[in-house]
């Protein structure tokens, strides 16, 4: 009786197969814990760092929209807003911050105020009149 073999290119699909789809998980995966690590050592970063309160002028504001509509059957679609405000202070450093977008409407460019901070996380503006 003959025995076959049937190698060629099938066997090396399905060798090669299995490898990329772990190989993409690990970088999944691997990703989505850089990303927790960097954040949890940000947070950690802001909470060591003092509370500082400078004199500072809001020099701009911006927003960045993302949306997201899918391809479905369905059309369903979401919308998602962040939102920054750009501060100079008196060392002509300028720093910018996110803000939630109830402070974002309130802030007007050219205010001059005192900006309170702490690490990257802003705590809030009070204006001040000249």
């Amino acid at each position: 009786m003959e025995t076959f073999y049937y190698g060629g290119i099938e066997d090396s699909l399905f060798t090669i197969i299995p490898i990329i789809i772990v190989i993409g998980f690990v970088l999944v995966f691997g990703l989505i814990a850089f990303r927790l690590v960097q954040g949890a050592l940000q947070w950690k970063a802001n909470n060591d760092s003092p509370v500082l309160t400078v004199e500072a002028t809001l020099v701009t504001k911006r927003d960045e929209i993302h949306r997201h509509q899918s391809t479905d059957d369905q059309l369903m679609s979401s919308t998602y807003s962040n939102y920054y405000a750009t501060f100079q202070v008196e060392s002509g450093d300028r720093i910018e911050f996110q803000v939630n977008g109830k402070e974002y409407g309130l802030l007007v460019e050219k205010d001059f105020g005192k900006l309170t901070f702490q690490g990257t996380r802003y705590l809030g503006f009070e204006r001040i009149n000249k």
